[in-house]
């Protein structure tokens, strides 16, 4: 009976083992653990974190939700980096796109007073969509045909986007009194679910259609890993690389939305401020490489999900904000040193050696 019950007990240590091998190997390892590390000390340290409360009009309030309605837009936002980062480019310009697209919807709407907005609400949301899909246009024609490098290229709209945005609103911040626009940030009447959590989640389900039951994905990490051969293979490198920044335009107008929506106002100095420093980080903190190839969306999900409840947490513990972007600058820095392959080599070479002692030992007792 006693053998019995150590040969279970080996056996369910070795699925244990085996279990946490594979989980060590996996690209949700990193941004699992440092989302984990957060939700620790915050159970620890900030009293009252996960208290979630329903309001006397139904819906949800409380950090955790707080965190997954801000995160909503750096999800989207997250969603279209991935593409580009998986061809081997950046897109720095998203924050920028993303004031435009805030100026674009504020604009339309106007700042009457009475609430009653200029144009169709729906006019003023596509043709804010559709700025960000201009700036997306530009960037891949850049990139894609002049043949511009992606930093340089996406380098001119983060200059001048805000100069854009400041001209389109006359230096002005535009103040939305039209009460459906509160919706895309806060709630629809009767649904207790942030609107911008559903946005978020409808455009994550987009991104594994065309990932998962499309060729598309596969093409953009042929293109990513080698763009010579990509194109010998018969793939369109050009149209690839053109239709990714595109998407990620896509997405920052989408973005602009919701973080016009938040404030109720279109401020075209802080709107997508620093966004596209968070963005990149969700995305590498999420296992996809700067040099391109494989890309991880449940990753970046969960990257974006571990940056937007770190920015809460500093928040919380009292750390200035304008302190948060060094913060950050560590996270990203030792998620670069994580991911090399001389960090990789020396960490293999340690549990090899630790191997080596321990069947020595092993050897020696018997």
């Amino acid at each position: 009976m006693r053998s019995q019950r150590l040969t279970s007990c080996r056996l369910l240590q070795e699925i244990t083992m085996d279990m946490l091998r594979k989980f060590s190997h996996s690209s949700l390892a990193l941004p699992l653990v440092c989302l984990g590390a957060l939700l620790l000390f915050n159970a620890i340290f900030v009293p009252g974190f996960f208290d979630i409360q329903v309001m006397d009009n139904g819906n949800l309030y409380g950090r955790p939700i707080d965190i997954l309605r801000r995160c909503s837009s750096l999800i989207i936002l997250s969603l279209g980096m991935t593409f580009v980062i998986a061809t081997a480019g950046v897109d720095i310009s998203v924050g920028a796109v993303v004031a435009i697209s805030s100026a674009t919807v504020c604009t339309f709407l106007g700042g009457d007073i009475s609430g009653t907005p200029h144009y169709p609400f729906v006019v003023a949301i596509l043709f804010a969509i559709l700025a960000g899909v201009l700036c997306g246009v530009w960037n891949g024609f850049l990139v894609s045909k002049i043949k511009i490098q992606a930093m340089v290229a996406t380098l001119i709209l983060l200059q001048a986007g805000r100069g854009i945005a400041q001209l389109m609103t006359d230096g002005q911040i535009i103040t939305v009194y039209y009460k459906p626009f509160e919706w895309i940030g806060g709630n629809i009447p009767g649904c207790p679910i942030p609107t911008s959590m559903l946005m978020a989640f409808a455009m994550v389900l987009l991104v594994i259609f065309m990932d998962k039951k499309t060729s598309i994905g596969t093409m953009i990490q042929a293109v990513g890993i080698n763009q010579n051969a990509s194109r010998y293979a018969g793939i369109n490198v050009t149209l690839v690389l053109f239709a990714v920044y595109v998407f990620s335009g896509f997405c920052a107008g989408t973005a602009g939305l919701i973080e016009s929506s938040l404030i109720r106002a279109a401020d075209a100095n802080n709107a997508g401020l620093n966004m596209e420093m968070d963005a990149i980080c969700s995305v590498v903190l999420g296992g996809t490489l700067m040099i391109g190839g494989r890309y991880y969306i449940g990753g970046t999900i969960i990257g974006a999900i571990t940056i937007q409840t770190l920015t809460t947490t500093m928040y919380a513990v009292g750390v200035p904000s304008e302190c948060l972007p060094a913060v950050k600058a560590v996270v990203i820095i030792a998620i670069i040193v994580l991911q090399s392959q001389k960090f990789k080599a020396m960490f293999q070479n340690y549990r090899l050696k630790k191997l080596d002692k321990a069947q020595e030992k092993e050897a020696a007792n018997a």
